[in-house]
């Protein structure tokens, strides 16, 4: 404050007098006022500092923000705590992305509707800014695409040999039960525009059989699409056999009753078998008939015909390939795999119904063997599927017989997935558009087809 009175003085004394000087510098700098102004002064100067510090600290800070992703719900509160008198006004064209900003909290929020790669524009103000004036800060910010969206979805011609649709679905009685079913085609086909090429097949059969057969078409094979659909259909309407049927249940009153039920268990094994030794004919007939080769068809096949007695359900299944079938418990704390699948142990290769060399009890699976007989005398669900979902979902046929691993899926058909897609089996009006729309869901690495069918 001195060097400035006597700057002052300087310019007003235009005859140097030193004691007039002198005099006058001691009274200014004695002086309450004065003291008073400086104080001011470096109260002004240490603010304007302060805010100039503060606001240019901000501006060339780096504030990280966490990546968004698209279709997936955002939240990111921005800390402040080295910030104290910075104030977040807005940010630009944040809706634009379906996302908005709190000031008051210092969030981002929303669900970002598409992938960018853009930067925001923060306003804000500094707090010590008597003026409050808005300034602008940018920061880049990604919003990670949706890993569907980066396949395309092809339909699959119309006009193509062998036609069938992208998806399927169906709800319905099953015995004194209910059953949804859902076939979707899988991304690595939508993305080609090639066909789904599992398929199943639902009858209700006379004397109260029910059956529910699925099948996974070889993804090696031209025309499997062709063979998933004549098996599960062939194999539903060659048991469409009253005389059949009639027999089949008194054989099975007869294993069930009787002391001595094995030889009733060959009679009801060796009738199956006959009926699916018929369905290799058939498929060989098509083969023949559409000048291909069988191998062209190559497909597996599941299915479980059942029927409920006075003593039980009971589930007659076939198996061969890599699709389970498996039942809950009433109370679900207990899990029963319903047929032996061509994988783990039996690992030698994926089998297929087309193979003749499976239909020998020589064997690495004894043809008897593929076929089951199971009773009980009530269950939650029964489950049949294809790889599609037992892959993703399941992983290892272990965690078939881990009763953790299916409270897992029955959370996730509940809606515990990211996707929050739901199967209500309570308000079933819906059921089969929501099985199907539960079957888009996302996992890195699997893009098969998906079959499901529950029986609840």
């Amino acid at each position: 404050m001195e060097q400035l009175i006597r700057s002052v003085l300087s310019q007003e004394a235009a005859n140097d007098v030193p004691k007039v000087f002198n005099k006058v510098l001691a009274q200014l700098i004695n002086s309450e006022k004065i003291r008073t102004l400086s104080n001011q002064l470096n109260e002004m100067v240490k603010e304007a500092y302060t805010m100039n510090y503060e606001i240019e600290t901000f501006q060339e800070a780096h504030l990280p923000i966490s990546n968004a992703n698209a279709k997936k719900d955002y939240s990111f509160t921005f800390n402040l705590q080295d910030f104290p008198r910075i104030r977040l006004i807005r940010i630009s064209d944040l809706e634009l992305f379906g996302l908005s900003f709190n000031p008051e909290t210092n969030t981002i929020s929303g669900k970002p509707l598409v992938a960018a790669t853009t930067k925001l524009e923060l306003f804000f103000y500094c707090e010590s800014d008597p003026a409050k004036t808005e300034r602008k800060k940018l920061i880049p910010f990604i919003i990670n695409a949706d890993p569907k969206d980066l396949w395309q979805n092809i339909p699959f011609p119309k006009d193509s040999l062998y036609y069938k649709p992208d998806e399927a679905a169906l709800a319905d009685t099953f015995l004194d039960k209910k059953i949804v079913v859902a076939s979707k085609r899988g991304r690595s086909h939508a993305h080609q525009g090639t066909s789904r090429d599992d398929d199943f097949q639902l009858s209700h059969l006379p004397d109260a059989w029910d059956i529910i057969a699925l099948a996974d078409g070889a993804g090696s094979a031209q025309y499997a699409r062709k063979g998933a659909e004549e098996a599960t259909h062939f194999i539903a309407s060659i048991l469409n056999d009253e005389p059949f049927l009639l027999n089949l249940s008194e054989e099975v009153i007869n294993f069930y009753t009787q002391a001595d039920s094995f030889p009733h268990k060959k009679i009801i094994i060796k009738e199956l078998y006959a009926k699916v030794l018929a369905l290799k004919d058939h498929l060989s007939a098509v083969a023949e008939k559409e000048q291909i080769t069988l191998k062209d068809l190559h497909t597996t096949l599941i299915f479980a015909l059942a029927k409920r007695f006075p003593f039980g359900y009971v589930l007659l299944t076939f198996g061969v390939g890599d699709c389970p079938i498996c039942v809950l418990a009433e109370d679900e704390t207990e899990v029963h795999q319903l047929n032996l699948l061509d994988i783990g142990e039996y690992s030698g290769g994926t089998r297929f119904i087309t193979m003749p060399e499976i239909f020998s009890n020589t064997a690495e699976i004894p043809f008897a063997q593929r076929f089951a007989i199971h009773r009980f005398d009530s269950f939650s669900k029964l489950f049949l599927m294809t790889d599609g979902i037992y892959d993703p979902k399941f992983g290892v046929e272990n965690n078939l017989l881990k009763i953790e691993a299916w409270h897992t899926f029955l959370k996730d058909l509940a809606g515990e997935n990211d996707d929050a897609c739901r199967v209500d089996f309570q308000d079933d009006t819906q059921i089969a558009q929501q099985l199907l729309s539960w079957l888009d869901f996302w996992s890195k690495g699997n893009s098969d087809d998906r079959t499901l069918a529950i029986i609840y």
